[in-house]
């Protein structure tokens, strides 16, 4: 299976370093990151999974819920726990999923054979509260996750979810965005009293306020 954005992520029920559980209804509705990673006691995964748990009360702070994966079972997600708070400083307190039978990894298309058959490629998801993908990055072995880029689209996904914009190059939160193409003028006159700045009838400059975190 290949994923798409805009797709409903799949539901799943599955062990994880917390318990067992069922994927949407663990979510709730919350937004959610779901990253992978190829197989415990890996040494660029266990920076990247120290470092997401150094960053989420960032996540909770807009809402979200992390959730790793890899294809060892519990019992080996804790050892790797141990490690990860002995090398990285960070306790990971979020839940890890044990996917040894490799049921999540088909569902997601984690699996690439010609990288290899036997383990997860390294991908990250964010789904919506409507459990819909928003995003998909998939890096390659040797390269670090920049977990602050995740949450710059995310922040990014919220404000462009609540208003009519859309974000620049390089945006950051409390940056102006861009009012959508779709949006006429006199549509956009009420959406944006205190006005624009026209640099082309196709891109309009606005500053806006950015979703409060949480929402």
């Amino acid at each position: 299976m290949s994923l798409q954005l805009g797709q409903t992520a799949p539901d799943f029920e599955q062990d994880t370093t917390q318990g067992r559980i069922r994927f949407h209804e663990w979510i709730g509705g919350s937004w959610c990151v779901l990253f992978s990673h190829p197989k415990d006691f890996t040494p660029v995964c266990t920076t990247e999974l120290g470092e997401a748990a150094r960053l989420l009360p960032e996540f909770q702070k807009r809402n979200v819920k992390v959730i790793g994966l890899s294809v060892d079972p519990v019992t080996s997600h804790a050892g790797w726990e141990k490690d990860i708070e002995e090398t990285q400083g960070q306790r990971v307190t979020f839940p890890m999923i044990a996917d040894a039978d490799r049921k999540v990894s088909n569902l997601y298309g984690m699996i690439h054979p010609d990288a290899d058959p036997a383990v997860t490629v390294r991908t990250v998801y964010v789904l919506d509260p409507n459990k819909k993908v928003r995003l998909m990055i998939t890096y390659p072995p040797s390269t670090g996750r920049n977990f602050v880029e995740v949450l710059r689209v995310i922040d990014s996904l919220q404000l462009t979810d609540s208003q009519k914009v859309a974000t620049p190059v390089n945006w950051q939160p409390g940056q102006p965005a861009i009012i959508v193409p779709s949006l006429s003028d006199e549509e956009a006159k009420k959406r944006f009293p205190q006005g624009w700045k026209t640099l082309k009838p196709y891109l309009r400059i606005v500053d806006v306020s950015a979703p409060k975190q949480g929402n």
